[in-house]
């Protein structure tokens, strides 16, 4: 649930400036929502025969007949919350999948088999949907399905049987469990986040991570729009209110929120989106992001976050946790805010400093809150679960009025769990089944046309090495003796990734070209699909 600080820009380029339209007034308007003087500017897999060694990383390296996606993969910025990822995915047994460039006319793919004998397991926690379990299943991979997350011992003890790992926010693969993890090949977080996987160490084991960046984009929205609507009215406390047996009608403190101005921090998915919902409920809306976006409808980006503050009746947060985004609401910038003005938070919980915002609570400099993300969360669901032994202001937050506190919750309605779900699904399979790491967030993203169905003697290499120098030539030199039909490689930071289809190979060569490829000294993990 996040955007901002926008290292890379999913726009068009362009960076266009806007005059900002003067809100329109009537009547006298509470200081909280007066308008400030402003300056603006606008497999059916059967076992996996991969051999991995203790990691490090090897050299960027590309060859012969490179095939490109039908997209490149668009830049992002801090606003997307992730890694962009365009195209359809669908299940790799089945010719619905966008195998990139391939053409209706092309001849069908054919499902490749990692080499050995017996099936890949997947160990699925945090209740992933059971769209994605049926997915695995349907592809012929063993499901061990729980309901909730483990903890790192619980992990350590039960990981090292698995091949794949399907999480959410709560379970943490950190650099203990990767080294518990000997059979891993891959990682998928079924939410938009990363930050609860070591990506770097899961890099160096030749472990891709994928996510689902943008899936659950409208239902944060949605809950943003609830949420300011509730804020405005007061309405969590009347509702407790009712529950306990007090009716209290009141006017006072209560507002429309047509004309109001909202201002959103990190302008990616969630928050375009949002902008446009807030304008079809005639709010004026203002945008900070580090790069300059081209915005939607008649949103206005503000040159500093300081601009937007002090010009904004409610302030939401869609940025990923980054160390420049920690505490980026802290005691200064609440201090900047409008007298009355709101908070709301459903991107990472210790981007705001919520002591800093009981303060403001206190002193009745903000009207109210939502939070819906905290710098530390249960582990599971259940009563006594967030209280001071979990975050020692719990219960000050707690007794505050017109505060809204929810679970997470951002992204979880069933829509987004089934979006997110069929496409953290699709690239799993993807990857264990054609090698493709399409979408990965900490890996070289590679690609190949399929096989086809009547190349039946056709393989794949699929070979994660450390980023050094002379790494092709060593690929090169085992590959030298089949015919070579494609091969591509890119590399990332310390991290490169070959793939690689040839032909004319048979039983007793696949083991030996394994073998061979597998004992370089760059090798991370080797595996060969056919």
């Amino acid at each position: 649930m996040s955007s901002l600080l926008t290292m890379k820009m999913i726009t068009n380029g362009l960076g266009l400036t806007h005059e900002e339209p003067q809100p329109k007034t009537s009547q006298s308007i509470p200081r909280a929502f007066a308008p400030k003087p402003k300056t603006m500017s606008k497999a059916i897999p059967t076992s996996v025969s991969a051999v991995r060694i203790d990691k490090e990383r090897s050299n960027s390296v590309q060859t012969s007949e490179m095939m490109m996606p039908i997209s490149s993969s668009p830049k992002t910025h801090f606003g997307s919350g992730g890694q962009h990822r365009s195209g359809s995915l669908g299940t790799p047994s089945s010719p619905k999948m966008n195998f990139g460039s391939l053409s209706l006319s092309d001849p069908q793919p054919r499902v490749l088999h990692p080499l050995g004998s017996g099936e890949l397991k997947l160990l699925l926690l945090e209740n992933i949907s059971q769209e994605a379990v049926k997915s695995f299943k349907d592809n012929g991979f063993q499901v061990d399905f729980h309901s909730k997350s483990l903890s790192e011992d619980e992990l350590v003890a039960k990981i090292g049987g698995y091949h794949a790992i399907g999480i959410r926010s709560k379970t943490k693969i950190t650099a203990r469990v990767l080294n518990a993890a000997a059979k891993l090949l891959v990682i998928g977080c079924f939410c938009i986040g990363t930050n609860q996987v070591d990506l770097d160490g899961a890099a160096k084991a030749g472990i891709p991570v994928f996510n689902s960046p943008f899936s659950n984009s409208r239902s944060v929205a949605e809950l943003v729009i609830s949420e300011i609507i509730a804020l405005s009215r007061q309405i969590i406390d009347r509702a407790n209110e009712m529950r306990q047996g007090t009716w209290n009608k009141v006017s006072k403190g209560c507002w429309e929120i047509r004309g109001k101005t909202l201002g959103i921090i990190g302008y990616g998915h969630i928050g375009s989106q949002l902008s446009v919902l807030a304008e079809a409920f005639g709010m004026r809306v203002l945008y900070y992001d580090v790069m300059n976006i081209m915005p939607l409808g008649s949103a206005s980006q503000v040159n500093t976050l300081h601009d937007l503050l002090t010009n904004s009746d409610f302030v939401t947060l869609h940025v990923p946790e980054l160390p420049e985004t920690t505490n980026m609401i802290s005691t200064s910038q609440f201090q900047s805010m409008k007298d009355g003005s709101y908070l709301i938070n459903n991107a990472r919980g210790k981007v705001v400093d919520i002591p800093a915002l009981v303060v403001a609570l206190k002193t009745k400099k903000l009207a109210g809150c939502a939070v819906d993300v905290f710098p530390s969360e249960p582990g599971a669901n259940g009563p006594n679960t967030f209280t001071n032994d979990l975050n020692k202001w719990a219960s000050e937050l707690q007794s505050l009025p017109n505060v809204i506190m929810t679970p997470h919750i951002g992204g979880s309605t069933e829509e987004a769990q089934r979006m997110i779900g069929f496409e953290v699904s699709s690239a799993l399979t993807r990857y264990l089944t054609y090698g493709s790491t399409m979408g990965a967030v900490n890996f070289p993203e590679v690609d190949l046309r399929p096989i086809g169905a009547d190349q039946i003697d056709f393989v794949r290499v699929c070979h994660a090495h450390k980023n050094e120098p002379g790494v092709l030539r060593q690929v090169n030199e085992a590959l030298s003796q089949f015919n070579v039909e494609k091969q591509y490689s890119d590399s990332k930071g310390d991290v490169a990734y070959l793939m690689a289809d040839i032909s004319g190979v048979n039983d007793q060569d696949l083991i030996d070209l394994q073998d061979r490829i597998s004992k370089t000294r760059s090798n991370i993990i080797t595996r060969l699909l056919s």
